[in-house]
């Protein structure tokens, strides 16, 4: 049998706290030691993936930029792999929408194949056709892998359990929380960390949240997700980053929880 750990952040471009945050960040992916992690806005030109790919020892990165030319003033931000094995191969796909991008990787695990793919889909609050078309379009991609290749698929899908896109994915592959659980997390985002950022954009999550869910009780949902294939058994799979820094209560990893699995495999699958 073949084992991997795998796990998922969104650790938020933004640069307040960063100093902080990022030492939280770092203890808790240190304490679930993954042999893969998928970072979601990753924080560019500062390239916010490299510190934690020297501390954690994971040489290994593959990094994309998103590219949004509708909003050439906004923050410039992508996700990245980080890796204990080195890539046999790589690639990258183009979402088509807010600029976002899907990535991956394939290692060998014990002499084992393994496909790893990570991605940030497109935001908007409850069914979205716009990222319904990133969900099929990820899957056709996905498709032309080997129907037999342990694959984890993990990120920011921005879609809660209940939305057309997250059953779709559900239709392919299987949500490694929920076959290890029982359920989905009750929610992923948003951390309090939220509650300490600017007054404005805290105003524009009530706007949102009102205008989408028609109340001003605060949202939370479950928006990230590692997905696996068939031939995958979940052995654990729990949310991580999910305590505040000793000194703080609302300073938070990031705006999200992260969450880490451990996978095993029958090599003779492939």
């Amino acid at each position: 049998m073949s084992q991997i750990k795998v796990a998922t952040i969104n650790i938020l471009f933004e640069m307040t706290d960063w100093e902080r945050r990022r030492e939280l960040l770092l203890e808790g992916l240190s304490i679930a030691q993954p042999d893969l992690i998928g970072l979601q806005e990753v924080k560019l030109p500062e390239n916010t993936s490299t510190w934690f790919a020297d501390h954690l020892q994971m040489p290994y990165v593959h990094l994309v930029p998103y590219n949004n030319p509708a909003y050439p003033n906004g923050p410039t931000y992508g996700a990245a792999i980080l890796s204990r094995h080195p890539f046999t191969q790589q690639a990258t796909l183009d979402l088509q929408g807010q600029g976002r991008m899907a990535q991956y990787v394939q290692i060998e695990v014990e002499g084992q194949p393994f496909g790893f793919c990570n991605g940030h889909y497109y935001w908007h609050p409850g069914p979205c056709p716009e990222r319904m078309q990133q969900i099929r379009l990820l899957l056709d991609w996905l498709g032309k892998l080997p129907p037999e290749l342990p694959l984890a698929i993990v990120g920011d899908f921005n879609g809660t359990p209940d939305t057309p896109e997250i059953t779709l994915m559900r239709d392919y592959f299987a949500s490694a929380y929920a076959a290890f659980n029982g359920h989905e997390p009750d929610y992923t985002c948003p951390t309090p960390l939220d509650k300490k950022r600017h007054w404005w954009r805290s105003l524009q999550v009530v706007l949102v949240n009102l205008w989408a869910n028609r109340t001003l009780k605060p949202w939370h949902g479950t928006l990230d997700y590692i997905f696996v294939s068939q031939y995958l058994s979940v052995q654990d799979c729990q949310l991580i980053l999910t305590e505040p820094a000793p000194d703080n209560p609302l300073l938070y990893p990031s705006d999200h929880f992260g969450i880490a699995a451990a996978l095993e495999w029958d090599g003779s699958s492939y």
